[in-house]
Parts: structure tokens; sequence; C-alpha cells
């Protein structure tokens, strides 16, 4: 998806295609399904609800254009991975979704972005309650340096939530959802999260998202600092969080991707340095059955 490198808009501030890949390729020596889905799915009148759509997005450092022309919807309730090499906008479109890049004084963007077919970019639309609805969860963990109650607690106290009775149950329940209630439920009032594993600092990362109760929550490469036994844990647990919230996903791993989205979105880079969407649909035929050569070469391997 690529177009002219203007679009009007508001400005706010701020060969066999199947031989690309084996359809089952092993990952970890393990084989990965990347079937096409049944008819009952491709079916209409089953499509998914959409929960973020992006029409004619160009985000700007100063004058330098970062994204171009970028138009997606991202599905409810399901996985979406962003993947493309270094520089191409996966992680500046990410940020867009929570408005974080709101916090760059030099950046702005030209389009529209709607959660739930509201503009979060409207003028009477506040960052900070964009940002209770999308949360983010960062490369590397960073837990504060306060107890593993306290951490997930902080967001709920922000946002008005003082009962002792309602804050532990938010706390426990979190905890649970981030798979992580079972390992610290002996002393995580007490134990600090910063002393917990990499993989256990990045689930409390998770919990602590998901305690302010967010529709969408963004992942910008959660496992690359990980090891293979922590990043199942969390792929694992994104699996299971695809049934509540919509998760979209950075990851420089095609392993990772095809393992844990429904839907794949390419980006790419012009010879200036400009990323766009250089296609999106179903992981399996991104994977498997591209439309675009570069997608091909890309997943495959010949570089990037």
């Amino acid at each position: 998806m690529s177009g002219s490198t203007d679009i009007p808009g508001p400005e706010r501030s701020a060969g066999d295609p199947m031989a690309v890949l084996n359809p089952t390729p092993a990952v970890g020596g393990s084989p990965v399904s990347l079937a096409p889905p049944t008819a009952s799915r491709a079916d209409p009148a089953t499509a998914p609800e959409i929960k973020i759509k992006v029409r004619n997005l160009d985000v700007f450092y100063g004058t330098k254009r970062a994204v171009r022309d970028v138009n997606m919807d991202i599905a409810a309730r399901s996985v979406t991975a962003f993947i493309g090499p270094s520089g191409c906008g996966k992680s500046t479109i990410l940020r867009c979704f929570d408005r974080m890049n709101d916090l760059i004084p030099s950046a702005r963007i030209r389009g529209s972005i709607l959660l739930d077919g509201e503009d979060i970019y409207a003028p009477d639309v506040q960052p900070v309650e964009v940002r209770r609805r999308v949360g983010l969860v960062f490369q590397r963990p960073n837990p504060f340096p306060m107890s593993i109650y306290e951490n997930v607690a902080y967001g709920p106290r922000r946002h008005g939530v003082s009962d002792r009775t309602r804050l532990d149950q938010i706390v426990e329940e979190s905890l649970k959802q981030a798979a992580l209630w079972d390992e610290v439920k002996d002393d995580f009032r007490r134990k600090s999260g910063l002393s917990l594993s990499g993989g256990q600092q990045q689930r409390l990362c998770i919990a602590r998202t998901i305690a302010v109760d967010p529709d969408v929550i963004l992942m910008d490469e959660p496992c690359s600092a990980l090891d293979p036994i922590a990043t199942q844990r969390i792929e694992d647990l994104i699996e299971e969080l695809a049934t509540t919230f919509t998760i979209v996903i950075v990851t420089h791993n095609m392993q990772q991707a095809s393992r844990v989205s429904q839907t794949t979105a390419f980006f790419w880079v012009d010879p200036d340095r400009t990323g766009h969407l250089v296609e999106m649909g179903p992981t399996w035929q991104v994977f498997t059955a591209p439309k675009e050569r570069v997608t091909e070469d890309y997943v495959s391997g010949r570089f990037g």
C-alpha cells in the first residue's frame, strides 16, 4: 500500500510464491503451521471487528518525513505483527497509536487514526486517556523500583482507584492474566519488581499494562532482551491475551511473527529512508504467498 507523497489532511502536533518459506517452517525443532484459514474463517459474514483504522498517515520529525501514506485496519482481539528492516517506521507507527510521539517536540502527524471510530488526535481527546486505553510494553522490561504489588497498583491509583480491596483484586487479577501470579503470590507485597528475572519482569510490565483495563496492548520487540525459554512464555501469554485484548507487536523475528500473529504488516523504506507499508494480510499469506516481490525477498531472508 503506497501512494502519493503528499496527501492533504489535517496536520497535528505531535517463480512459485509458495517456495518463499516452507508452509510449516521449523522453528526450534518444532513445525510452525502457516496453513490458510478454513472457508468458514474466510467467510465475509464472520469478518473481524476493526479496532483501529489508520488512514493516509504521514509522520514527520521536523522536516523529515519518517513514514508516508499508511492505510491499515487492525482487527480486534487478535495479534497483528509489524515486520520490516530497521528504520522503516514500525515503532514510529506503533507509538502513534498511544500518542507517545507527542512527547517528541519535533514529531507531528498528518492523517487520522481511529480507535473504535474515534479520532484519537481530535482536539478534545486527552492523550492520558488514549494511553489508558492503549498500553505499551517496551523492548526492555522497565519495572519501577518498588514492590511487585505497587508496580501493578500504580496505574489504577493514578486513575483514581483508592479502595484497598479493589486494588488487591486488580493486582491479583492482572498478575494472573500475565501468568505471573503463581510465581510471586507468596511475597508480591514485599518483593521488589527489580529482583525478578528478565522474563518475569517483562510479564510484570504486561501485568502493569493490563491493570488499567486497556482495549489495546502494543508490544515493541518485547522478547528481544529475553532468552528462548522466557520468550516462549511471553509468546504463550500473547496468545492467551489476544482472546481479550487487541495486540500489535513489532518484531524483527520472522519466526516469532509467524507463531504469534494472525495478521502481518510488512514495511519497507524508500531510497530517501521514508518508511511505507508494502503489504498487509493474513500471516500465512504474507509468509507463503506474498503479493509483492520485496516482501518475498525479505521473509525468505534474501535481504533485510
